[in-house]
């Protein structure tokens, strides 16, 4: 059987480990070329384990029988220099580029600590330069490859947060952002048959999710830890399904609970558990698809 993914390119942000690991490695295993970005190039560089180039390798294990394949590339997402020639290179060594996964989110170190946004450092505002603005810097570069091609999945990594407080002013209005930001992409970019969209995660098993529940968990907020996590691949099963869906348009600029679209799809996690969605109780996503409403008059 061909592989779904044959064939196509694809650039997960901010990879080293965490969400961006486990999606890089279900788009390989599937058959995509996956570029791995981020800031942990050796072993020691942050207080978690993994790398970029940990990354690659093991997507180039995980899509040796199928053509997939993993690429490691330093970038600081924050750096607006090093992402044009990240994807000045992807189109040099490709030619294409049919994915772009907006993953790289700074996580502020105090971003757990109950205070009040005037008692927290305005460096705090890291969170919009890598979450936000890269968002959009990657987008735009993205763009520009897919829309000439007529073809292209750009798929933002969200969460609760963009309706729920969540761990201060600055973390839920990023979340907001990205959403809208990708709401409206997608309204710009449909002329041209490239999607926009956005994925809610709830509590995934990351390093850093482990690494807080153990140190920190009587600082997180309870809805979040009581609901069910899921595996960091459980997220890429989602986007390597959406990227192989042929009306993948009917989906573009919606916001989407990433368990919700899993028992969709009829995707499980790497246990074979079914993801429970948290909509219940951490509230609901506002953007519909495009193609269901009157999206320039409402």
């Amino acid at each position: 059987m061909i592989a779904p993914l044959a064939g196509k390119v694809a650039l997960v942000t901010g990879a080293s480990r965490g969400i961006g690991k486990g999606i890089a490695l279900v788009l390989a295993e599937q058959g995509a070329t996956v570029y791995v970005t981020g800031r942990s190039v050796h072993p020691g560089d942050y207080y978690l384990p993994g790398t970029v180039g940990e990354t690659a390798a093991e997507c180039i294990a995980r899509g040796k029988e199928c053509g997939g394949s993993g690429i490691a590339v330093a970038c600081d997402h924050g750096d607006d220099a090093a992402v044009a020639a990240l994807f000045a290179r992807i189109e040099a060594e490709q030619g294409q580029l049919d994915i772009l996964v907006n993953n790289a989110f700074t996580l502020s170190d105090d971003l757990l600590e109950p205070k009040g946004f005037w008692e927290k450092p305005l460096s705090n505002l890291e969170m919009w330069d890598v979450g936000v603005k890269s968002n959009y810097v990657a987008a735009w570069h993205a763009a520009r490859i897919m829309v000439p091609r007529k073809s292209g999945l750009i798929v933002a990594i969200s969460g609760f947060a963009a309706v729920t407080y969540t761990y201060g002013v600055v973390f839920g209005t990023s979340k907001s952002a990205v959403d809208r930001m990708a709401r409206d992409m997608a309204i710009e970019l449909e002329p041209h048959n490239v999607a926009s969209l956005v994925l809610w995660q709830g509590l995934t098993l990351t390093e850093k999710a482990r690494d807080n529940l153990a140190k920190m968990g009587d600082k997180m907020t309870a809805s979040i830890t009581s609901m069910q996590g899921s595996s960091v691949e459980h997220p890429g099963r989602v986007v390597a399904a959406l990227a192989a869906d042929p009306a993948i348009m009917r989906r573009s600029g919606g916001e989407f609970v990433t368990a919700e679209l899993a028992q969709e799809y009829g995707i499980t996690d790497v246990d074979g558990a079914v993801i429970a969605s948290a909509r219940a109780t951490r509230g609901s996503p506002i953007w519909k698809p495009i193609a269901e409403v009157d999206y320039r008059g409402k």
